[in-house]
C-alpha cells in the first residue's frame, strides 16, 4: 500500500471510529466518549493533512481539482472547523453529525477515481488555495448549520406530538439547537464572502475578468444571497428556531447543487477535467 492509501485510510477509519464513539456516547450519554472522539478525529485531521502535503508535492500545486479530492477536502474542512468550534461554543453535540458526514464524503471520495495529475498553469496562482480554502471552509460550516436545522424539526416535532422518548432524549434543546444553528451561519457567511471575493481576483487573473456568469459562480451567488437573506432575516426580523432551520435546510440544498451539481451537469470554466469539482 502507498503513502497516499495509507493515509486515506488511515484518515477514513478515523472517522469511522469517531463516528461510532459520538454516537454511542450519545446514545449511553457516556460524555467520556465524545471526549475520545474529539481526539480521535485529530488524528484523522493530521493523517488527512499529511495525505495532502504528499498530493501537493506529486501535483505541484493545490490538490482539489477532481472529485476525489474535493469531497476530501470537504470533509477535512468539516472536522476541522467541528473541532474549533467545538473548542469555542462546546458545541459537542454537532460531533454524531460531523463525524458520520466525513465519513460519508471518504466513502464517496474512495469510490472517485484517484489519479495525481500535475496542475495546468491557471490553478498555480496563489489566490486558488486561497478561494478553495474559504470556499471549502464556508461550505463546512453551512453543513454544519443543516445538521442542527435538522436535529432543531426533530426536536420540535417530537414535542409538538409529546413523544419524549427515544432520540428526543438524545438531543439538546431546542434553543442550543437554535444557538448552535445561528452560530454556524454566522461563521460561515463571511467565509462563503471570502471565497466569492478571492474567486473574483483569481479569475482576473486567469481569464482576464472579475465575472463571467459561469454557472458555478451563479448558483454560488444565488446561494449567498439565500445565506444573506436568512442572516438578515435572523439579525433584523428576528427569524429563529423552526423558520430558521427550514430556511438553512434549503439553503444547503442549493450549497449542494452549487458544489456538485453544476459541475456534473453544467460545466463551465470550473471544470477542468472529467468528474472536476472546483
Amino acid at each position: 500500500m502507498g503513502s497516499l492509501s495509507l493515509l486515506f485510510a488511515v484518515t477514513t477509519l478515523s472517522y469511522l471510529a469517531a463516528s461510532l464513539l459520538y454516537l454511542v456516547g450519545m446514545i449511553g450519554r457516556r460524555p467520556q466518549l465524545p471526549q475520545a472522539g474529539r481526539w480521535v478525529l485529530l488524528i484523522g485531521i493530521i493523517s488527512q493533512a499529511s495525505c495532502f502535503a504528499v498530493r501537493h508535492s506529486s501535483a505541484g500545486g493545490t490538490p482539489v481539482t477532481s472529485l476525489h479530492e474535493s469531497l476530501a477536502f470537504f470533509a477535512w474542512c468539516l472536522i476541522l472547523l467541528f473541532l474549533l468550534l467545538d473548542l469555542r461554543f462546546k458545541l459537542s453535540v454537532m460531533g454524531a453529525f460531523a463525524a458520520p458526514m466525513a465519513l460519508l464524503l471518504m466513502i464517496g471520495s474512495a469510490l472517485c477515481p484517484d489519479v495525481v495529475v500535475q496542475l495546468s498553469p491557471v490553478l498555480k496562482s496563489w489566490l486558488f488555495p486561497v478561494h478553495i480554502t474559504f470556499a471549502f471552509l464556508g461550505n463546512a460550516a453551512f453543513a454544519l448549520s443543516f445538521g442542527a436545522g435538522v436535529m432543531y424539526l426533530i426536536q420540535n416535532r417530537m414535542l409538538k406530538s409529546k413523544r419524549f422518548t427515544g432520540i428526543y432524549q438524545l438531543l439538546p434543546s431546542l434553543d442550543s439547537l437554535d444557538k448552535v444553528n445561528y452560530t454556524c451561519l454566522s461563521v460561515g457567511f463571511p467565509l462563503m464572502t471570502l471565497g466569492i471575493i478571492s474567486g473574483a481576483f483569481w479569475a482576473n487573473i486567469a481569464w482576464g475578468t472579475y465575472w463571467s456568469w459561469d454557472p458555478k459562480e451563479t448558483w454560488a451567488l444565488l446561494t449567498w444571497f439565500l445565506y444573506a437573506a436568512l442572516l438578515h432575516g435572523r439579525l433584523t426580523i428576528g427569524w429563529r428556531g423552526r423558520k430558521a432551520a427550514i430556511f438553512s435546510i434549503i439553503a444547503f440544498m442549493f450549497l449542494l447543487f452549487t458544489f456538485l451539481g453544476v459541475n456534473l451537469l453544467l460545466g463551465g470554466y470550473h471544470t477542468f477535467e472529467s468528474f472536476a469539482v472546483i
